[in-house]
């Protein structure tokens, strides 16, 4: 309980100059989360913190904006490095993808000399749309982080300012060569929540932040790929796993349903590319490199090697 209440607390400070709530309230919530429906402490938090933030979020628009505890600090999207931070950058949109949910009104990449960050905006916050290649002064935004991966968020009481000028984005990509060694554990058909900006791997049917949820499958291989100096950990999406296993999602859902059993499709996808020498590109967030160029570089061999010394480090 102990622990409860150190982050009441520390969630009590950030947001009591903006709304009326008291250590016991916000207590109470955490425990309703980590008590009845068994979500883990770090998820409680974050999702009570981004309950308050909402409710901050309507009190900051009658106060005028500012950040919650005061004025923000401008930032490169490359030192974003600490959840629940308030902050302003200068960036470019470099990329804008399709939301996944009609509650979310725009998803992407930000860019500025450092690196990129992904963005998401929600459309109840009732913001003018940015522009794909146009560079902007944006006020106001929420870091958040998972699994060593940082984004922000747009809200309503984010600014909003194009600038008349162009931004050279920095080049934060990273190429590893090597032999895919192993697959970790969560490789294969998984499902995953279907809340709105929520991606999290479903476990036994439960999202850490949403709880028992139907979820929506995807396809994903998390390996690990040995240079012969260096153990990497790569994450390939559902393309990237598709394009080199030539397994479609929807194969992959009927080879689960005809064994009745989800794991046949990741021992089917190790058997093609265990000891396969791939180039693999793109971005590093937190200790994975994120697949978005794949290139099979030679016939398979025998990863035993390699495989030893990855496990040994």
């Amino acid at each position: 309980m102990s622990d409860l209440r150190d982050h009441a607390e520390d969630i009590h400070e950030q947001f009591s100059d903006h709304i009326d709530v008291s250590v016991d309230a916000v207590e109470e919530r955490l425990q309703t989360l980590v008590g009845e429906y068994k979500v883990p402490l770090d998820e409680a938090r974050r999702s009570v913190t981004s309950h308050y933030l909402d409710e901050a979020g309507m009190e900051r628009d009658a106060l005028g904006g500012g950040g919650a505890g005061g004025s923000n600090d401008h930032v490169q999207v490359a030192d974003v490095e600490e959840d629940e931070r308030w902050i302003d950058v200068t960036a470019k949109v470099v990329d804008l993808w399709d939301p996944r949910s009609d509650a979310v009104a725009q998803v992407g990449l930000l860019g500025d000399e450092s690196g990129t960050i992904k963005f998401t905006a929600f459309a109840s916050s009732d913001l003018p749309k940015l522009e794909e290649g146009a560079v902007y002064d944006l006020g106001n935004l929420v870091t958040d982080e998972y699994e060593g991966s940082y984004s922000v968020k747009l809200n309503r009481t984010t600014t909003i300012e194009k600038l008349d000028t162009d931004l050279e984005v920095g080049d934060d990509s990273t190429t590893v060569e090597g032999a895919l060694v192993a697959m970790q554990s969560g490789s294969g058909l998984i499902k995953r929540c279907p809340e709105d900006d929520c991606t999290r791997v479903l476990q036994n049917g439960r999202c850490n932040e949403h709880g028992e949820v139907e979820g929506e499958f995807d396809l994903r291989i998390k390996g690990v790929v040995d240079d012969g100096v260096d153990a990497h950990e790569v994450i390939f999406d559902k393309e990237t796993t598709e394009a080199i296993t030539d397994i479609s999602l929807e194969e992959a859902k009927d080879m689960a349903m005809d064994a009745l059993d989800t794991t046949v499709v990741a021992d089917e996808i190790r058997d093609l590319v265990i000891g396969t020498y791939y180039r693999v590109s793109g971005p590093t967030f937190g200790r994975y490199v994120l697949a978005d160029d794949v290139e099979a570089l030679t016939e398979p061999v025998d990863p035993a090697p390699a495989l030893i010394r990855a496990r040994s480090m």
